[in-house]
């Protein structure tokens, strides 16, 4: 089956997603990855490349130089923004260009295509087919190809003209050449420096942009401001004359521009291919010329299978979990977000989800964490992953939460896995000669945790806890998070669990008895009457109360009361009941509302962001995977599942999310009751911590397939309109196919396999037959 509307359809045997124009959702976007690099394209031709060597560079870059920092959500596409532009005159007919930019011509038909392993273009434009493909290799470079068919029943003659940006690369050096041996054009350049110390650092990069042809051009250009002329990018100058100028850029903005001309008969086809991307010398580009991109390209998911694989009634959200969600998994385990020094509650928290992928690979990952723990428990704000990296950005900033995700690691391993001697593994410290044990190192988080207490038994919040802008709540040291408390009694409670399995009674009995405290001291201090506050500031205000004008609902503290505390039937339904009237959109739940309008000092920075966006307001679907965490384990099978499936555009909403069902974004404008009109929009960045906690709410919460120490255990969750699944589960190494069915209540929730039978407490067997699974 395909799902389709008007804009976009789901080709779910191709595993492919298809828009259907370039000008219905202008910002739809598609990545592709391999270990080296990454490039987000737009479906109207820009581009937002990085590559690692190691820290993140671009090679492709916008009219101005740019600081070097982290991909920023809701790009604001200015008419240069770095792109891959392909400028076409066919005949006498009008100049167009594809995918769309920059000449904006109407297009007779117009397909956007995301695949696994590829983004592609299938345009038809006055009689002539264009099929535009893009993948990756091993190496750092894009590889594209252009194939022309001619449908008409006449020749035809066809002008190419290929246009990559390569940008203002450097104020100190940079230039552009067209090297005739090699079919390619050359952007050298040096990164800047004022240290001297600092040149060794720079020596070694990947300056050289190359932009290579399989073809010899008929001509060419490196030098921008000579192609635009008095013209613009839709009507450039350089596209008047009979050939372009085979200019070259001598300290000036360098661009690579091909030209090709070609001549199809009536059905005649051609193909043009071309690479692009970054190298450290000359004499490193002849090595990438390989144009059998066939043989080439990438499917860096290969090497992480889906774990999990469902059939339900609905068909939009089977592809999401089958296809979409385990490649974006994939790309945050391995890719770490195209970072060396990922915050370390990212960091714990993409390696979670890659356990259910790659559990080998998700514990490296932690031992990495564990490494640069400091001997007094404390985890560093960010986790550095080579040698002369750094912390940087955000994780200059004292940051509160990080131990807590320490547990969730370990829990949801232990589940996957069952390997108990992991925690006699012996790791070192970041601050000490010193080895321990992993128990160890997590105990040792844990009392850090507990050292971090005020008087009352609430955590402190510093600079900020899971909420990086929420950094002067506590910047004099006694402001406290709500959230935090709640997370820290979890992991308390959670830790506990897991040194009982052990045998260690007293350890188990010290974190419970512990984690008890800590839920009396939320009940004391944060309960209103009819939800959760979100913290107390510096100054002893409570705030995300009845008393704020802005901000007077949070759902992390209703999410996590939800997934931390014992709580009543009557108090949970508060708690949504609050979440319903106040957070709640067509899009998802809402981080907070109403959105903050003006700098509340006693919060800080978060209440400076716009309202709506991001941590002020948004959709934030990190927050809202929190949330359907805490319906599933208070057993809230519907609103749980509403909640997952609003993360996912469809056809319905696509328009005003503008985004396609390729990967889940870090958020949806929000702001709903206060600014409609932009309510909804994508952030388009697929950088974000929901895609380990979606996954978990499907596998462990939707499905209820939870390993125990003998085996893996049923308890489905599934929505109260389905009376019956398929699911394929991989577990240690054995594939279950199940079959759920719902019956009436009057018979035992049960499973059946080879003609045995037995409640759900009891593991599911190892068989090859289907496992049925009756429910209620």
């Amino acid at each position: 089956m395909t799902p389709s509307s008007s804009i976009f359809d789901i080709v779910s045997d191709k595993h492919e997603v298809r828009l259907n124009s370039p000008t219905s959702l202008p910002d739809a976007c598609g990545f592709l990855w391999n270990r080296h690099m990454m490039i987000q394209m737009n479906c109207r031709g820009y581009a937002n490349a990085q590559h690692m060597q190691p820290e993140p560079a671009k090679y492709s870059k916008g009219p101005s130089l740019e600081a070097t920092t982290f991909m920023q959500p809701e790009h604001h596409y200015h008419s240069e923004h770095p792109g891959r532009f392909f400028y076409v005159k066919i005949d006498d007919k009008p100049l167009f260009s594809l995918p769309y930019e920059p000449v904006r011509a109407p297009l007779n038909s117009f397909q956007f295509i995301h695949g696994k392993d590829r983004l592609a273009w299938e345009i038809h434009q006055y009689g002539v087919k264009f099929f535009i493909e893009l993948s990756l290799g091993e190496s750092v470079a894009e590889h594209w190809q252009l194939g022309i068919e001619n449908t008409n029943s006449a020749p035809v003659s066809i002008e190419i003209v290929p246009m990559f940006s390569i940008g203002y690369l450097s104020w100190m050096n940079q230039s552009a050449y067209y090297d005739s041996d090699l079919n390619s054009i050359v952007a050298t350049s040096v990164t800047p420096y004022q240290k001297t110390k600092d040149y060794e650092k720079v020596r070694h990069l990947k300056d050289i942009t190359y932009f290579a042809s399989d073809t010899p051009p008929y001509s060419w250009t490196c030098n921008y401001k000579s192609f635009i002329g008095e013209g613009h990018l839709a009507n450039p100058e350089g596209l008047k004359s009979d050939r372009l100028n085979n200019k070259i850029a001598n300290y000036e903005f360098p661009v690579g521009i091909f030209q090709y001309k070609t001549q199809l008969d009536a059905n005649a086809s051609d193909c043009f291919r071309w690479k692009f991307g970054a190298v450290n010398k000359v004499e490193d580009i002849e090595a990438q010329l390989n144009f059998d991109f066939t043989n080439q390209r990438v499917d860096i998911t290969k090497d992480v299978p889906p774990t999990v694989a469902i059939n339900t009634p609905d068909e939009a959200f089977d592809d999401m979990v089958n296809r979409w969600l385990p490649r974006q998994l994939a790309y945050h385990g391995q890719m770490h977000r195209l970072t060396t020094d990922p915050q370390t509650r990212n960091f714990l928290q993409d390696s979670m989800g890659l356990i259910y992928l790659a559990p080998d690979d998700a514990k490296k990952h932690f031992v990495i964490a564990l490494s640069q723990q400091h001997t007094n428990g404390a985890m560093p704000d960010g986790i550095l992953l080579h040698e002369e990296a750094t912390l940087k950005y955000i994780n200059q900033v004292p940051h509160s939460d990080h131990n807590v995700w320490l547990i969730w690691f370990i829990e949801v391993y232990l589940r996957e896995t069952n390997d108990t001697d992991f925690l006699n593994y012996s790791v070192g410290f970041g601050n000490s000669e010193e080895t321990a044990t992993v128990y160890t190192h997590l105990s040792r988080a844990m009392s850090h945790l507990l050292e971090n207490l005020d008087h009352r038994g609430l955590s402190l919040i510093k600079e900020g806890d899971w909420c990086d802008p929420m950094n002067m709540v506590g910047k004099d040291g006694k402001g406290v998070s709500a959230w935090l408390t709640m997370a820290t009694s979890r992991a308390l409670s959670s830790w506990s669990s897991i040194c009982a399995q052990l045998g260690r009674d007293e350890d188990a009995e010290l974190w419970s008895a512990k984690s008890r405290e800590l839920n009396s001291a939320v009940e004391e201090h944060f309960w209103i009457g009819e939800w959760y506050a979100r913290g107390i500031t510096d100054k002893g205000r409570p705030f995300g109360t009845h008393a704020d004008e802005e901000g007077k609902i949070y759902l992390n503290a209703q999410g996590w009361a939800m997934l931390s505390l014992t709580l009543s039937s009557d108090r949970v339904a508060l708690l949504n009941k609050a979440v319903k009237e106040n957070l709640t959109t067509p899009y998802g739940p809402m981080m907070l509302a109403p959105s903050y309008t003006k700098m509340h000092e006693d919060i800080g920075r978060l209440t400076q962001k716009s309202p709506g966006v991001s941590e002020n307001g948004s959709v934030y679907n990190h927050a809202a995977a929190f949330y359907a965490a805490g319906l599933y384990r208070q057993q809230q099978n519907d609103l749980a599942f509403d909640v997952l499936k609003h993360m996912i555009p469809s056809s319905d909403d696509v328009a005003q999310r503008g985004q396609l069902p390729v990967y889940l974004p870090n958020y949806y404008r929000g702001a709903y009751y206060q600014y409609p009109h932009t309510a909804g929009r994508s952030s388009h960045l697929f950088n974000t911590g929901t895609i380990a906690w979606f996954y978990h709410c499907v596998i462990e919460g939707l499905l209820g397939l939870r390993g125990g120490s003998d085996g893996l255990y049923v308890s489905p969750q599934l929505p109260s309109e389905w009376t019956k699944i398929s699911v394929t589960r991989v577990f240690r190494g054995h594939c279950y196919r199940i079959k759920y069915i719902r019956h009436d209540a009057t018979k035992e929730n049960c499973w059946e396999a080879d003609g045995e039978s037995a409640t759900l407490s009891n593991p599911l067997p190892k068989t090859e037959s289907v496992i049925k699974v009756f429910f209620s």
